[in-house]
């Protein structure tokens, strides 16, 4: 796996290999609004996963995941924080993040 010194480069890097769709997290699922495709738990894989830690501010802390969908032939990336200041997952989803691969 790729070590990449900014969350920036590591989108950048992912968006380069074709995951080309940004998620984000709507009612315990994950959302695209420009394709309006809704990825339940099931719905995908998780290809690979960075964590970044900002220096000193713990708001900094954010995993960046390359996610695909077999079943909707898309790959894309979804961004969240870690620690506390984490987005409100859905149980079914977080143990999904939790276990990529």
């Amino acid at each position: 796996m790729e070590n990449y010194q900014s969350m920036v480069d590591a989108l950048n890097d992912l968006k380069k290999r074709g995951f080309t769709l940004d998620f984000n997290l709507a009612n315990g699922v994950l959302h695209n609004s420009e394709q309006n495709i809704t990825l339940s738990p099931e719905d995908f894989s998780i290809a690979e996963f960075h964590r970044f830690e900002g220096p000193s501010d713990p708001a900094d802390n954010s995993i960046v995941y390359g996610i695909q969908s077999d079943k909707y032939n898309v790959k894309g990336v979804f961004v969240n924080g870690y620690g506390v200041y984490s987005d409100d997952l859905s149980e079914e989803l977080l143990k999904k993040l939790n276990t990529p691969g």
